[in-house]
């Protein structure tokens, strides 16, 4: 009996197989290891096989691309309706292979290795700024449990210098002597902390200028002299 459409219920040890020939009837109804998954398919005469864009859909798909099958990944709220039962594996495997079938289905487009690196470096990087974020929130908390407000830059001039030069310009009042002393000139005039950050960001400003323009390299001593 040849199997024609086969539904493929993904997981991460073992995976279900659902299979049907051309009229509808069922061919094949098994289990496999990951590790028998390529024989399996490989041996196997060129089918449609229909998974649910879920957790390493997309590798499989170009695998089974790969022996020649043509694979259909749907979405998995469109198979959901062809459940017959409760839900389980075998069940899942036979909706899938029923819904693959279906000539109204919309199927999602599979990704090549680019493409999903591209996305995985998208998901890291959002996760790295609701990180951020959240540890913000979590440091205005804290001082406001203190009593300290939480300071604010000037919004003028372009927002990207801005937030490009703030922590070179709080590391450059700390560690370079000639922006040291620049500040605490300022500190000692009564300026307020972050106008004297501001100040410090104009003035490596002009420090980046004025090396690229004459093309030598910062010399503290002739920018003590020009402070």
């Amino acid at each position: 009996m040849k199997i024609t459409t086969i539904g493929l219920d993904l997981a991460k040890i073992l995976f279900q197989i659902h299979g049907v020939d051309e009229r509808g009837k069922v061919a094949a109804r098994k289990q496999l290891k990951r590790a028998e998954m390529s024989k399996y398919f490989a041996n196997l005469e060129p089918c449609l096989i229909g998974m649910e864009a879920c957790g390493s859909a997309h590798y499989w798909a170009r695998k089974l691309e790969s022996y020649g099958h043509t694979v259909k990944l749907m979405a998995p709220q469109f198979v959901k309706p062809y459940v017959k039962t409760n839900k389980n594996d075998m069940a899942d495997a036979e909706a899938i292979c029923e819904a693959v079938r279906r000539p109204n289905m919309r199927f999602v487009a599979i990704k090549n290795v680019e493409q999903q690196a591209i996305l995985s470096v998208h998901r890291a990087r959002q996760g790295f700024v609701k990180a951020r974020t959240a540890q913000g929130n979590q440091i205005r908390g804290l001082l406001s449990e203190f009593g300290i407000p939480k300071p604010r830059l000037s919004k003028k001039g372009n927002s990207v210098i801005r937030k490009a030069l703030y922590m070179p310009a709080i590391v450059a009042r700390r560690y370079n002597p000639v922006i040291k002393e620049f500040a605490d000139r300022l500190k000692k005039a009564g300026k307020p902390n972050m106008l004297i950050i501001g100040a410090v960001m104009r003035k490596l400003l002009h420090i980046i200028y004025g090396v690229l323009k004459s093309g030598m390299p910062f010399d503290p001593a002739w920018s003590a002299n020009h402070a």
